[in-house]
């Protein structure tokens, strides 16, 4: 009798067939995409939590409807205010002008008054501004600045209401930093499909040093990072709305389940997609805050590109790419970069409107008369050539600095720094009567050193999940990072400092949070699995927070003796 076996079947080839490759991946970890329908897959719905932990609550059906529906906000909510209440505490204090407050406080002030930011020529000036500062006039001599003026516009928005003091020119940063967790607690929601997943990622962001101190000082970093996460934000209900869309045109069988359809997937024009132009937007003022948004602009652009091209590959598309480049690619450009471009030159509207800014008439009566683009306006080329000028002194700022750090050791947190130091006497600022000798205070822009060090494991993580599992999400987190990183390392000669990293702070919280999410182990894992997960990632995170409050009085500025701040410095570059 003939055998049947299936190795009888196969043919006498079949033992010498190469494995394919993602059965050879296997062994690194990848496992095939488990199989559910094209609806989920196109937009996976919510987790919710467990029905065990709402009986082990002893909470009824009804209620535990209810508070799952208030978390997708209450749980935000709750977390911003507790950064909030961080972050404007003593916000006045120290009161002082520290680190580059004494660029931006001052030309935020000028932009407000006149339009265009000023020479501050007189002695002493942020003396006399801490002391009296009506006492103080706006020059009208124009300033070279080397930064465009949208974080400038932003920190004034707070001196007009509280007025030119450290509270005024740092009111508007705090209120951007506390909103920036409201953001990421969404943003996470949205990514992980997990409420708690995304509230723990704000969480997490809230106790970072880093983002802390930057929210509580005038400096131009945390509001690029503000809109930078505003702009994710914007491109990830983009995607989901768009996925929408296809799903919404995709026939159904007789049972009711979504078919893929080819002729649908390659040629359904998606139209108006308002969250891209918010998000066009959201990286014009992020260029316009500082240049380094368009690193942002052209990554953000790609992974959108390639979320298009996922969505209707999953819709059944079988040239993919040919049908974003014939469907998506000329609106997604039109609504991001001339968008850009529009809220970028937008932002000089000051000084465009007065005669008296930097190289303001440089094409009427400098250097700029004559030439070969003439037919262009002269208020356009006398900008053209600011920047250019801008652009010359960015490449070519190599002078030392006694702070300045590579950025390989940024994730490591190799050299923070210090934005302001004093060594107040015993019985004085703070400084305890009782304390032998002097006390230390400072402001110490450093990441809470065990959140960053467990994102350095985090990152490789997202490779891994990325390339193994081929998990988007990964993928996405990494994306923002690289683009808020990597370019640094192009200019390694150019004086440049750890707080720059400030921009993908929220990113790396994002990928903490996805380890961490692993950690506690997928759905459906047995109850041993999940209850060890959960113990060590909840004490991971402990660890995070206590870390974050023994390093409060450095991020504060808060007086403790020398010793405990010795205590603090762990190595030797953090002095």
């Amino acid at each position: 009798m003939t055998s049947t076996a299936p190795e009888a079947l196969q043919g006498p080839d079949a033992g010498d067939k190469p494995p394919s490759w993602p059965q050879r991946l296997r062994r690194f970890g990848h496992v095939p995409r488990p199989v559910i329908g094209l609806r989920e897959r196109l937009v996976p719905p919510y987790t919710e939590p467990s029905e065990r932990l709402w009986a082990v609550l002893a909470c009824p059906p009804v209620l535990a409807a209810r508070l799952t529906r208030w978390s997708a906000w209450g749980g935000p909510l709750l977390i911003t205010l507790v950064a909030g209440l961080l972050r404007f505490w003593h916000l006045g204090s120290p009161k002082a002008v520290i680190f580059d407050e004494t660029y931006y406080a001052k030309d935020a002030w000028a932009l407000m008054h006149q339009g265009y930011e000023g020479n501050w020529k007189v002695k002493d000036v942020d003396k006399l501004i801490l002391a009296d500062p009506s006492s103080v006039t706006v020059p009208s001599d124009p300033g070279y600045v080397v930064h465009p003026p949208v974080g400038k516009w932003v920190i004034g928005l707070g001196e007009e209401m509280f007025g030119l003091n450290p509270f005024g020119w740092r009111f508007m940063v705090a209120v951007l930093g506390t909103l920036s967790v409201l953001l990421l607690c969404r943003i996470g929601r949205r990514l992980f499909r997990s409420t708690f997943l995304g509230c723990l990622a704000g969480a997490l962001l809230t106790v970072d040093g880093l983002h802390f101190v930057m929210s509580r000082t005038a400096l131009l970093d945390l509001i690029l990072m503000f809109f930078v996460l505003a702009a994710f934000g914007c491109l990830l209900i983009d995607r989901d709305w768009a996925r929408r869309k296809l799903a919404a045109a995709l026939p159904e069988d007789a049972e009711g389940v979504l078919r893929p359809d080819v002729r649908i997937a390659e040629n359904l024009r998606l139209g108006w997609r308002p969250w891209r132009l918010a998000a066009g937007v959201m990286i014009g003022l992020a260029i316009g805050t500082k240049w380094s948004g368009l690193y942002v602009l052209v990554a953000f652009a790609v992974m959108t590109v390639l979320w298009d091209v996922g969505a209707r590959r999953t819709a059944g598309a079988v040239r993919p790419y040919r049908a974003v480049i014939l469907r998506d690619i000329l609106p997604a450009f039109v609504s991001t970069v001339p968008v850009a471009v529009a809220t970028y030159l937008a932002s000089w509207t000051g000084w465009f409107v007065t005669d008296d800014g930097y190289f303001r008439d440089w094409a009427t009566k400098g250097e700029g008369r004559g030439g070969h683009f003439t037919w262009l306006p002269d208020s356009i080329r006398s900008l053209w050539h600011y920047e250019y000028e801008v652009f010359q002194f960015h490449t070519n700022l190599t002078s030392g600095h006694t702070y300045q750090s590579n950025p390989w050791s940024w994730i490591v947190l190799g050299r923070p720094v210090s934005y302001f130091y004093e060594s107040p006497a015993a019985g004085t600022d703070g400084c305890p009567a009782t304390t032998t000798g002097k006390c230390a205070r400072e402001v110490l822009a450093l990441g809470t050193p065990l959140l960053w060090w467990t994102a350095a494991f985090a990152l490789l993580f997202l490779l891994w999940r990325w390339i193994f599992r081929r998990d988007w999400r990964a993928g996405a987190i990494a994306c923002a990072v690289a683009a808020g990183w990597l370019p640094w390392f192009h200019y390694q000669e150019r004086t440049i400092f750890l707080f720059y990293a400030v921009i993908f702070v929220p990113f790396l919280c994002l990928a903490v949070a996805m380890m961490i999410g692993a950690m506690a182990g997928p759905a459906g894992s047995d109850e041993r699995r999940r209850t060890v997960g959960a113990v060590g990632a909840g004490v991971l995170v402990l660890l995070i927070v206590w870390n974050f409050i023994y390093f409060w009085p450095l991020y504060t500025g808060t007086s403790i003796p020398v010793d405990s701040w010795r205590n603090r410095m762990w190595f030797d570059t953090w002095v």
